[in-house]
């Protein structure tokens, strides 16, 4: 056994591509998103142990060479995204994470290899998940924030594993998320159990109901935001409301923040830059504090799925 940081990379919603495209296409796009992730994996001294259809599996002997790699593969596919039509596109995920691996001929396993790939699995469309571990060693660059999400469960693993999320989104890719996000889904609606949760918005005269399969959604002043806010104090695309793990998560995007209120607890919680799980009924404020009589304010109501 050795230590390594394991990063291991998904291509999400290739189904969907597949029958936009037909098999022979959709293979070769495919193929050449993958043969470029390698490619970059290589220039950044990692070594890629094997493809997995629309994965790759790679391992670095540091963390900041992962990091540094993986930040790279997701700022530069997002440009590459952003020319091609709507349907064809693959957004990546990858999971990364540090520990012990065995190497068995040109195969590798251990507990990081097990929990890269269910971070993976776990994260949504262009994110980048990994351990503590892995980021040890490694200070946030420009553009690149390391947001803890907390203790999650990883299948096969009797203790759960503390996640961080690494932000990459630099000006330009954030201007190009603002543009497109909108336009990637998170999840398939063939591949999320049916019965899962529902969101509820209002503002003013405007009410709209998401189920699970819907998100994500963005909210804010954009016509093309799946809830649109139009309020000079709202963002652009001042926040994102994403399926994960079984809960809505509030992501906040915006340069002045999130005010978040549930209903029967006294206590207001900023949002700035960060995220939140969205559980019963309440209100967001965006832009402006609840102290604002004025500021554009939504309410909310998530529907858990039945037990």
């Amino acid at each position: 056994m050795s230590v390594h940081t394991v990063v291991f990379t998904d291509l999400f919603g290739s189904t969907s591509v597949y029958e936009a495209l037909g098999n022979a296409q959709a293979t070769q796009a495919v193929t050449q998103v993958t043969s470029w992730i390698a490619s970059t994996i290589g220039a950044h001294g990692g070594r890629v142990v094997k493809l997995l259809g629309d994965g790759v599996l790679a391992l670095f002997r540091n963390n900041r060479s992962a990091i540094n790699a993986v930040v790279e593969i997701q700022r530069k596919h997002q440009e590459r995204m952003a020319r091609v039509p709507v349907a064809h596109r693959l957004p990546i995920r990858i999971g990364v994470a540090c520990g012990d691996v065995e190497m068995v001929k040109d195969d590798c396993y251990g507990d990081a290899v097990n929990v890269a790939a269910r971070l993976s699995d776990l994260s949504g469309a262009n994110q980048v998940w990994a351990n503590s571990a892995a980021l040890e060693g490694v200070n946030e660059a420009e553009g690149v924030r390391f947001r803890v999400l907390g203790p999650i469960s990883i299948r096969g693993r009797a203790e759960p594993c503390t996640v961080h999320q690494v932000d990459w989104e630099d000006d330009a890719a954030s201007s190009l998320l603002t543009m497109q996000s909108d336009m990637v889904p998170l999840f398939d609606p063939n591949e999320v159990d049916t019965l899962g949760g529902q969101i509820e918005l209002t503002w003013m005269d405007t009410k709209k109901s998401f189920k699970s399969f819907d998100l994500p959604i963005h909210i804010g002043r954009l016509r093309q935001a799946e809830f649109v806010v139009d309020d000079p104090r709202v963002s652009r695309t001042h926040a994102r409301i994403d399926w994960r793990n079984g809960s809505m998560m509030l992501v906040d995007l915006s340069s002045y923040g999130c005010w978040l209120r549930f209903s029967g607890d006294g206590s207001d919680l900023l949002l700035r830059r960060e995220e939140c799980v969205l559980h019963g009924q309440g209100e967001i404020s965006l832009g402006s504090s609840f102290a604002d009589v004025s500021a554009p304010t939504l309410r909310f109501s998530v529907s858990q799925p039945p037990t």
